[in-house]
């Protein structure tokens, strides 16, 4: 296991290099030693100009390209599960963070290591405390007291996504629907009024709900509006005066946090609805010059990302982005995560290729 003391070796290809990664643990809260590592491989680099705010480490070429291109991704890792060291079976290498996003990582690395002068300027982000709670996040902090860092034509997330594009994310929306009645013992009910009951017809609602399929630069995003958790009852003798139904509204991206949270106050009119979480989408850009180059570069097809992703931080910037990284997103968090290393070779040679 690498200790704090332990150089990033960046000649190593980029399934060494994740591997060193991994057995560098920099579990949420805990990143500083690996970002102290990551800044301090990259100083070493002439060609790059390196800054650090906190735990976040933003390194750029500056040769006076047309464009920008930014390459982000998060240092952090979920807690350990008996998964560190990594080790190698075949094609897979094995452990924390290997797929989300430690083999992202260190395709940031090896490319910001190995293409010093390429056909677009380059922004490399490093940043911490994605897999916690958004108040900690690092790009949102860096996005508050830089912005001008991460000012780039386009956006790269490498977060897990199986070395295919996934544009933009879709927004999200919780909300509490509260229905009300009259509590009264069950045993004499006629003198009471179920709000469970009437949790009835905000259900029939959403299972009536047809939701939205819209296509944005060519890529098809599905909304989905649905009950994610139920609350209600006294005793088990007790007619209750009071139920809630949590609502999660997944939209597209061509929808402002405001439209969203109008919609969800439209299904639901005449009832009590408060929002308790909202973050907007992303448009996934791709029909700007770089995007499209992009694209065609690393295979020529893209899907719409389902879920968010802090691209949706560079969309609030005015910056287009996309994920696309070697990891599986499918694999991320669990005990027996793991990634090809024929993935991360392969995200790397397209890429390289794309810059140079």
């Amino acid at each position: 296991m690498s200790s704090p003391n332990t150089p990033l070796d960046l000649t190593l290809d980029g399934g060494a290099l994740t591997a060193q990664l991994v057995d560098f643990p920099s579990v949420s809260g805990d990143e500083q030693p690996l970002a102290d590592a990551v800044e301090a491989a990259l100083r070493a680099l002439p060609h790059l100009t390196v800054d650090r705010y906190g735990n976040n480490v933003v390194a750029r070429t500056i040769l006076g390209r047309a464009e920008r291109v930014l390459l982000a991704g998060h240092l952090d890792t979920v807690p350990i599960a008996d998964n560190v060291p990594s080790y190698v079976d075949g094609d897979l290498l094995y452990g924390c963070g290997t797929s989300d996003m430690k083999s992202g990582v260190a395709v940031q690395l090896r490319l910001a290591a190995t293409v010093p002068e390429p056909n677009r300027d380059l922004t490399f982000v490093f940043y911490d405390c994605e897999e916690i709670e958004a108040s900690r996040n690092g790009l949102g902090h860096l996005a508050a007291a830089h912005p001008d860092w991460l000012a780039a034509d386009f956006a790269i997330l490498l977060e897990p996504s199986g070395a295919v594009v996934e544009g933009g994310c879709q927004g999200t929306l919780r909300a509490r629907i509260t229905l009300t009645g009259t509590r009264a013992h069950a045993a004499r009910s006629w003198l009471g009024d179920n709000a469970v009951h009437r949790a009835a017809e905000v259900l029939t609602r959403l299972s009536d709900y047809r939701a939205r399929i819209v296509e944005i630069d060519g890529l098809e995003y599905r909304e989905g509006l649905n009950a994610v958790r139920i609350d209600g009852g006294v005793a088990g003798n007790v007619i209750p005066d009071e139920c809630v139904v949590t609502v999660n509204f997944r939209y597209a991206p061509d929808r402002s946090e405001a439209q969203a949270e109008a919609h969800v106050r439209e299904v639901f009119e005449g009832y009590r609805v408060d929002v308790t979480d909202s973050a907007p989408g992303a448009l996934p850009g791709l029909g700007r010059p770089a995007a499209q180059a992009f694209v065609a570069a690393v295979g020529g097809t893209a899907r719409a990302k389902f879920g968010w992703t802090d691209v949706a931080r560079f969309s609030a910037l005015g910056v287009p982005a996309v994920n696309y990284g070697p990891g599986d997103p499918n694999l991320a968090h669990k005990r027996d995560e793991h990634c090809s290393l024929t993935a991360i070779a392969e995200v790397e040679q397209r890429l390289r290729a794309w810059l140079a």
